[in-house]
């Protein structure tokens, strides 16, 4: 009798089974060249798959969220509405690799009962979905349901967040080397972040980006339960926070909520991005989380400038014959602003040193005049921009900001925020429009990656996030593998502070990390090219003034790169290995490209030119680089609209060039 029951109770679970998935409602959308397809089925819960191509991208992959009231948005979903849009325009960008952004998908607005509903865009180039709420009051977000999954247990780069900071977990700095591993093969014990590289094969790759990501906590990645996907994670809204962490600088959570966020009930939650690639070049010159951006709030623009920075923190200080002693005083500013104004560069940057790391309205070094100092490089023409930590700035803003504005400041330097809850995301925002309405700049280091608020606010200049060139100063990691894999995965996100520059330059073998005199692994001409390749539109440059003036030629063609560009052109690239980039200012063009430890001839295609003849000043890898990095040659060519150009790149090399047509 008992399996009589048993088996009559199978069948009715079947046939219910079978009756909700018969009410679950299907939408298909498809990218405006119809190469990719979306699918979206609503029933028990709300999956979403992508094709590209006929090829599988990601399989069925539910998405929710869930409310501290136990509502689940997303689960068991009542459809009262749904309907597709065709958008087709042109965003005017915003200090920006590009002067226009080409804005073209295919939109579908689902509407559910109780007050809210899920957009889906699908792009030529990718695939992205968000929630919003139209609820009354307060809104409490227990968790996100997130879920990336792919149908073949495929190779990642995958950033591991590692360093915590005052031992506590989701405290980091969003800095580390991509762990090339298949998604099954993830740490169990750690979480990635954003952006992160798939290789789904057949030459494509897709990237898993967020954007728009403004009073909500940022997304992580953990393997899910199929082994061959990626879940999202989020910290945890913090509660109490206390000071911590490197230098005692950081503001580190000590207890968290049970919930990831706390917001208004009329909400546009973050875009989940994905950005598919037929070739590995397309991922140099993508505008994904751009276009997803909310645009502008600023209506006067007219007072941001971005440009060239003259960077004292990674040299320490070490200028050389001078009459005065080198270090963090007046004089040698002064000296760094003489530099700057004569190789045109826009700004310096007074680092940490100035102030206390809590207490940025009072001076403490004794030898520093700040309004000297200001004064100064107004004769000059050069912005003083102050180096600041975020705890500082978060507790002092209303009265500094308006301070050093008086007093002719350009900007701040905003430092160990080193966090991406939702109180540390909400108060970038809150940051950038407080120093908006004072006409100062900020550049956010010891941050996560950009999600667009650069073109929400574009005041704010600069991101880092991104393991730069100052750990030359203590690692020995390899750091040329890495830096031409950031062009196809972080700079997806936005721009990039990496601080290039170095001008003593070394190969794998002779190479060692000394902090006050620091080195770069490879070669000049790899140094010179991330001036092109890499987006920062407050651009470093990390070496000090003393060294530039020894190298002028190499002074004077990064000085020439502008920060940002009118059109970008990705020429050749390969994800770990090499890649190869153009970008035009005015009727100039700039051209860059960098190779890992591997030597490779490289044949670049000059078609993007226009009509007529040109001159190109290059700077290659000199015969002898592979022993002496900083071996370089250069010459000046001359080059037509649609030459082939066959360039040969040694270990770790470079190959750089600035075109001027001449009739």
């Amino acid at each position: 009798m008992k399996t009589k029951l048993f088996g009559l109770f199978t069948i009715v679970l079947m046939s219910s089974g079978l009756l909700s998935a018969q009410k679950s409602k299907v939408f298909e959308l498809k990218s405006p060249d119809s190469k990719i397809a979306l699918k979206l089925e609503v029933g028990a819960k709300m999956e979403w798959s992508v094709q590209h191509d006929g090829q599988q991208i990601i399989a069925p992959s539910a998405i929710s969220l869930q409310l501290e009231s136990g509502e689940v948005l997303g689960g068991l979903a009542k459809i009262t509405s749904s309907k597709t849009e065709k958008v087709d325009q042109v965003i005017a960008a915003i200090n920006y690799k590009k002067a226009n952004i080409l804005d073209q998908y295919n939109q579908l607005i689902i509407n559910c009962k109780d007050d809210y509903g899920v957009i889906f865009r699908v792009y030529n180039d990718g695939v992205a979905y968000r929630f919003t709420t139209k609820k009354k009051g307060e809104l409490i977000v227990k968790n996100e349901e997130a879920n990336f999954n792919f149908t073949n247990d495929y190779k990642a780069f995958i950033p591991y967040m590692w360093d915590y900071r005052g031992g506590v977990k989701f405290n980091h700095s969003f800095e580390a080397l991509y762990k090339e591993i298949n998604i099954s093969k993830f740490a169990t014990d750690s979480l990635a972040f954003l952006p992160l590289l798939v290789d789904v094969g057949n030459n494509k790759k897709v990237v898993i980006l967020e954007a728009d990501l403004e009073n909500y906590p940022g997304m992580y990645l953990n393997k899910n339960q199929t082994n061959k996907g990626f879940m999202g994670v989020y910290p945890q809204y913090p509660l109490e926070s206390k000071l911590g962490g490197y230098q005692n600088m950081n503001l580190i959570p000590t207890k968290r909520a049970d919930y990831i966020a706390k917001t208004d009930g009329i909400q546009n939650f973050p875009w989940r991005a994905v950005v598919i690639s037929v070739q590995d070049k397309d991922l140099l010159n993508n505008d994904m989380v751009q276009k997803l951006a909310s645009p502008s709030r600023l209506a006067d623009i007219s007072w941001i400038k971005t440009g060239n920075v003259a960077w004292d923190w990674w040299s320490d200080w070490n200028i050389s014959h001078v009459d005065f002693r080198a270090g963090y005083n007046t004089a040698t500013y002064k000296y760094y602003i003489d530099f700057a104004a004569a190789n045109k560069l826009q700004y310096i940057v007074m680092d940490w040193g100035w102030s206390s790391h809590t207490d940025i309205l009072t001076v403490i070094a004794p030898d520093i005049n700040i309004q000297e100092i200001v004064d100064y490089g107004t004769q000059k023409g050069v912005g003083v921009v102050l180096w600041a930590s975020w705890y500082a700035v978060t507790q002092q803003m209303d009265q500094a900001f308006p301070k050093y504005a008086k007093m002719g400041v350009k900007g701040f330097k905003i430092d160990f925020i080193d966090r991406d809850d939702q109180i540390a995301v909400a108060s970038l925002y809150e940051i950038a429009k407080k120093a908006a309405e004072n006409h100062l700049i900020v550049d956010y280091h010891g941050a996560f990656k950009p999600t667009g608020l650069q073109r929400t606010y574009p005041n704010v200049v600069g991101y880092e996030g991104v393991k730069g060139l100052e750990n030359y100063k203590w690692a020995t990691e390899d750091q040329p593998r890495y830096t031409v894999s950031i062009p196809f995965i972080r700079m997806m996100a936005g721009p990039m502070d990496y601080t290039p520059g170095a001008m003593r330059n070394t190969n794998k073998t002779n190479y060692r990390s000394i902090g006050a005199f620091p080195m770069s692994m490879g070669t000049r001409c790899n140094q010179l090219a991330m001036y092109v390749m890499y987006e920062a539109p407050f651009q470093m440059l990390a070496d000090n003034p003393t060294t530039y003036m020894k190298e002028q030629e190499c002074t004077d063609f990064i000085s020439k790169v502008p920060t940002t560009t009118d059109e970008t052109v990705a020429l050749d690239g390969k994800v770990g290995e090499y890649a190869a980039i153009a970008r035009k200012k005015g009727e100039t063009w700039f051209v860059g490209a960098m190779s890992n430890w591997t030597p490779r001839e490289l044949t670049l295609d000059f078609s993007f030119l226009g009509a007529g003849n040109y001159q190109a000043v290059v700077f290659k890898d000199g015969i002898n680089a592979d022993r002496d990095a900083t071996d370089y040659k250069k010459e000046t060519i001359k080059i037509s609209s649609g030459e082939k150009l066959k360039i040969r790149l040694v270990p770790g090399g470079g190959w750089a060039a600035r075109i001027e047509k001449i009739n």
